[in-house]
């Protein structure tokens, strides 16, 4: 088991390191169809941008989700002194990413470097700095750059529509914490990728038909509304699974999604995870999540006529600087290899 879990450890720290918030995943989108490749399968790319995987097996298909598309910010104004006002993809919040270092792409592939601020950020002369509501109004991109006015950005190849990609800060403790911005959902989207690894590895005899889904599209909420093959009768998510007051689940467990703010998961799948997680002795929490939405909603919401679950690894701070555990990786796998075959 440590030898695919070492494997997640190092395809997380990887996928962390492609920039891809939602609309701009072709990069790590690639890097998926290489790394599949190296696994042996035969992956398809769709229209979308997303990548599909066949891991095997006949009959009733199950499909196996997750999103590699991430938070973050695009340009929506170049201000008369060459600050930047930004807009928020998908739940981006101003309150996580004030003071973070940033990437500026260019239209023509250039990058440049900047940082958040909260404007007229220095405390010793703002007097309104402790009282200003950090919102994406209050706060701007000041790029490291010598640059003054609009023109000295447009120069640059800096203008509306840019992609701004707060910094991940990647780290793994020695106890084992998994510590990024985007844990959610690239942590799972590596589990996937150790899962597909250790079926072609350990020859395993699927009992049903298998796919997997890295969409891109699903922190803007239509990740999962499309490409899904018309075998497919079961959708599981793997998300992260929330960490916080009033929910069971810690960074060391799988979490098993019973409800989200869109409704009720299936309870036919929803038991037989649990039955699988007890049956294996794998460390599980079941939670409802009260805020959150999943690519296997999405399908649902599209027409597709699916039964639909939702696990993950236990995240904390979701949608900010993010953390994680080795072994709520390691549960979220047993847990696939117990449900899944």
């Amino acid at each position: 088991m440590n030898h695919y879990v070492d494997y997640i450890l190092e395809q997380a720290q990887k996928l962390l390191a492609i920039d891809s918030p939602s609309g701009f995943t072709g990069a790590v989108s690639d890097y998926l169809m290489e790394e599949y490749r190296r696994l042996g399968y035969s992956p398809q790319k769709t229209v979308k941008g997303g990548v599909l995987a066949d891991l095997g097996g006949d009959g009733n298909a199950l499909m196996l989700l997750a999103h590699v598309d991430t938070l973050g910010a695009m340009v929506a104004e170049i201000k008369s002194d060459g600050r930047l006002r930004l807009t928020p993809i998908g739940g981006l919040n101003a309150n996580n990413v004030e003071a973070e270092n940033c990437t500026v792409y260019a239209m023509d592939g250039k990058t440049y470097e900047g940082t958040i601020q909260l404007a007229d950020a220095s405390i010793h002369v703002n007097k309104s700095y402790n009282d200003t509501a950090r919102t994406f109004d209050s706060v701007e991109l000041v790029l490291d750059e010598p640059v003054f006015s609009k023109d000295d950005v447009k120069k640059l190849g800096i203008m509306t529509g840019c992609y701004v990609c707060p910094q991940p800060r990647t780290r793994i403790t020695a106890s084992g914490y998994i510590k990024s911005r985007y844990l959610d959902d690239k942590l799972s989207t590596a589990i996937l990728l150790g899962y597909a690894k250790y079926v072609k590895e350990e020859n395993v005899v699927l009992p049903r038909k298998v796919w997997q889904h890295a969409t891109v599209f699903e922190e803007v909420g239509h990740g999962g509304c499309a490409s899904i093959p018309s075998d497919v009768t079961e959708l599981l998510s793997v998300d992260m699974g929330c960490v916080g007051s009033g929910l069971e689940c810690t960074e060391r467990q799988v979490s098993i999604c019973v409800k989200d703010s869109r409704g009720p998961y299936h309870h036919d799948v929803v038991k037989a995870l649990i039955k699988a997680a007890q049956d294996h002795g794998i460390d599980y929490a079941a939670d409802v999540y009260p805020f959150y939405g999943s690519d296997a909603d999405a399908a649902l919401a599209a027409g597709i006529d699916a039964r639909h679950g939702l696990i993950g690894p236990g995240v904390y701070a979701s949608h900010g600087y993010e953390r994680s555990h080795r072994d709520g990786a390691e549960n979220t796998l047993r847990l696939l290899q117990a449900y899944v075959g």
